[in-house]
């Protein structure tokens, strides 16, 4: 009898070292499997980043790509132009074929760095001292009191077509006016008024 209980014995331990075995074996694939499920999100990110490093950043991507100039003016072949940024105004005259014989280079910052939409406008000699001659004619166009008709005057702000009767009038009673402030002394014309026009009239 006490063979037959060790026997027994030696089976239940084999049979509970068999049992340890099972569930060992069956319980790491599950362990595995958890370790790669868990190990996936961080080889994604992995990818990721690789992938943002290889695009690089959307900004300096723009500064290493192409941009468009339109060029007008005095130049042979006026239009628009893609250059490589960082690329000079130089650059874009010489895409369109350089300067006409009148054109004023000297109003073209050459060594500017080209924009993406950027106009560059070349103008013609002497187009800028018209242009500046015409806004100092339009600065000094003040309306002559003395010499003015109601027309004129009727373009001064709050000036209708009876005050500008009235400053004719007043102005041919009193042999025209030697200084602006007489303007108070016309019927309707207050100090608000004068205020309004004074900078637009003169008197000789």
């Amino acid at each position: 009898m006490e063979i037959v209980k060790k026997h027994v014995r030696i089976i239940l331990i084999m049979i509970g070292l068999i049992v340890l075995a099972a569930i060992y074996l069956l319980s790491d694939p599950l362990t595995a499997e958890e370790g790669n499920s868990l190990s996936l999100p961080e080889e994604i990110r992995g990818s990721s980043g690789m992938q943002a490093e290889q695009n690089g950043d959307p900004l300096n991507q723009s500064e290493k790509g192409e941009v468009y100039v339109d060029i007008k003016g005095e130049v042979k072949h006026p239009g628009v132009y893609p250059l490589s940024a960082g690329k000079r105004v130089r650059d874009a005259i010489e895409l369109a074929g350089g300067f006409l014989k009148k054109a004023d280079s000297n109003a073209v910052n050459l060594a500017q760095k080209v924009q993406d939409e950027q106009v560059i406008m070349v103008p013609a000699q002497g187009a800028q001292d018209e242009n500046s001659d015409v806004e100092a004619e339009q600065g000094n166009s003040k309306i002559p009191l003395n010499t003015a008709d109601a027309e004129e005057l009727t373009k001064l702000p709050g000036i209708g077509p009876s005050k500008a009767d009235a400053i004719i009038q007043y102005r041919d009673e009193n042999g025209g006016y030697q200084k602006i402030e007489e303007l108070l002394e016309v019927a309707g014309i207050g100090k608000k008024t004068l205020e309004k026009i004074a900078s637009s009239i003169q008197v000789p």
